[in-house]
Order: C-alpha cells, then sequence, then structure tokens
C-alpha cells in the first residue's frame, strides 16, 4: 500500500487550499483513510477521516466547518479541502490508511502512513 500527498503550500490567512491523496494497493479500497497533521515541535494530531466508501467521515473539533474530507475511489485519491485557513493549521498533513481510522481518530489506528506535504498559513 503507497499513499502520496500532495498539494501543500504558503496560503494567506483566510485563503483556501485542497490537498490530494493519490493511494495504491491490493487492499486500499476497503480502508479508511484519514489525514493528520504535525506542526513544529509538536505532537502528530488527527484531523479528519473518511470511511472506504465515502459515507462516513469524522472531523477533529479545531477543523470541523472549515475542512471537508471526500473520496473518489475510482480515482484512488482522497481530498481534503481546507477553508479559512488560520496560522495555526500550518503544519506537515499526512494521509494514512487503516481499518480502524473512522472508529479510533488516534496515530496508533493508522496501518500505513504516506509522506507528508507542508502547508503555511501566514499572518
Amino acid at each position: 500500500v503507497q499513499l502520496q500527498a500532495s498539494g501543500g503550500g504558503l496560503v494567506q490567512v483566510g485563503d483556501s487550499l485542497r490537498l490530494s491523496c493519490e493511494y495504491s494497493g491490493r487492499t486500499i479500497s476497503r480502508e479508511d483513510i484519514g489525514w493528520f497533521r504535525q506542526a513544529p515541535g509538536k505532537e502528530r494530531d488527527f484531523v479528519t477521516t473518511i470511511s472506504w466508501s465515502g459515507g462516513t467521515t469524522y472531523y477533529a473539533d479545531s477543523v470541523k466547518g472549515r475542512f471537508t474530507v471526500s473520496r473518489d475511489n475510482a480515482k484512488n485519491t482522497v481530498y481534503l479541502q481546507m477553508n479559512n485557513l488560520k496560522p495555526q493549521d500550518t503544519a506537515v498533513y499526512f494521509c494514512a490508511a487503516g481499518s480502524r481510522l473512522l472508529l479510533l481518530h488516534v496515530p496508533d489506528a493508522v496501518d500505513y502512513w504516506g509522506k507528508g506535504t507542508l502547508v503555511t498559513v501566514s499572518s
């Protein structure tokens, strides 16, 4: 299983950005896909996750109402639409896959990690 996040960049406060996570692997379409982020000097935190069918999502309180996760299994891609970005959203964003992510929302529930993409929100 492989996951590759992309779409990060430098934006201003209030801007929007869309991250993509391309995934591949024999069983990946049955995995929940999630996004985590890690700010400098901090632990890796849960952001959001989406079920393998795309029908169920879960968000951290800090991003609820601003971020939207979606999934297109035909394109093997999960998207993270981030609106109204704030300086505290600055972090490296990682996509991850795990069969228990929707239930547990923690790094320990991740079976596969992708490489991250840096998002910097400038004030």
